[in-house]
Parts: structure tokens; sequence; C-alpha cells
């Protein structure tokens, strides 16, 4: 059986925590940032995890992650 391929956009977005969870990136923190707030701004700098339902789909996209 061949190796599995990582999806490397995905690798890219993703990193794996010290539990085993995913963590990703928050949205809407890239442009049009005038119009929001700076409590806005500042809640989305952190880091987030994958929700339950989504995790079976971005572990399929990495295999060894």
């Amino acid at each position: 059986m061949p190796k599995m391929k990582t999806n490397r956009s995905a690798a890219k977005r993703f990193s794996k925590t010290g539990s085993g969870k995913i963590k990703r990136r928050q949205q809407n923190k890239r442009h049009i940032l005038t119009k929001k707030s700076p409590k806005r701004k500042r809640q989305l700098r952190g880091s987030a995890l994958v929700d339950k339902a989504n995790e079976g789909q971005v572990r399929m996209l990495l295999p060894y992650l």
C-alpha cells in the first residue's frame, strides 16, 4: 500500500496540540478591518480549536498529523 498524500494547503492551516486536538486560526482578520471594533479584532487574534463535527474531515486531509 503506498503512502497517503497530505493535503499541503490544509497542512499550512492546521496544527496539532499536545492533547491531540487540531488547532486553527480565526477567520475575519484579513481585510476590511476598519469597520470592525478593536474588541472584535483583539478577540480574533488568538487561535481556536476545530469543532468535533469537522475534525474528521480535517483528519482525512492530514493523515500524518
